[in-house]
């Protein structure tokens, strides 16, 4: 009886063991993170995270300032090969820790905010989410903008079913 009732207090000891080195390592994670260096980093810190700021020390990734409606700014790292569906992620990240950290847990319907604004470079939206950041001249420590951008719901629409009058039209004649 008491060897079996030691293997689960080994087992307990275990388990407590591990809590306490997982405590440990966030303590540790959490002040590192309090550091003035790495004030970059997230929070939470994906994987993807740190290796976009390893590159950026390396130079292979580039620091963009975005300047919201407002007039206030923040930073994000991508990489120097970047399209502007990874920009918008990105951005995305960024705010949604910012408001995750003031306000607890409050949803951003990001598919509202694409559809409403845009980014912007010298006057150039960035409309196109394969085209790369560097086809723009967008470069480490360049300035994009949100923008108000209304799409035209009908324009979408009318090429959708001119499309399909199209194709119509040819089967008729067939």
């Amino acid at each position: 009886m008491e060897c079996s009732g030691s293997k689960g207090e080994d087992g307990l000891g275990d388990y407590n063991s591990s809590n306490i080195k997982r405590a440990r390592l966030r303590s540790a994670l959490s002040a590192l993170l309090q550091d003035p260096i790495l004030a970059d980093v997230p929070k939470n810190p994906a994987l993807s995270d740190v290796d976009t700021l390893i590159s950026l020390e390396l130079g292979s990734a580039m620091r963009v300032s975005v300047l919201k409606l407002d007039g206030t700014s923040f930073d994000v790292a991508v990489m120097n090969s970047a399209t502007v569906k990874e920009l918008k992620l990105a951005v995305k990240r960024k705010v949604s820790d910012a408001e995750q950290s003031k306000m607890g847990h409050r949803q951003i319907s990001w598919k509202h905010v694409w559809a409403n604004f845009c980014l912007s470079y010298h006057n150039q939206k960035l409309l196109d989410d394969d085209s790369k950041l560097q086809d723009f001249g967008i470069r480490n420590n360049s300035q994009v903008h949100f923008i108000p951008s209304v799409m035209s719901k009908n324009a979408g629409r009318h090429s959708k079913r001119k499309k399909h009058r199209f194709f119509h039209g040819l089967s008729k004649r067939a």
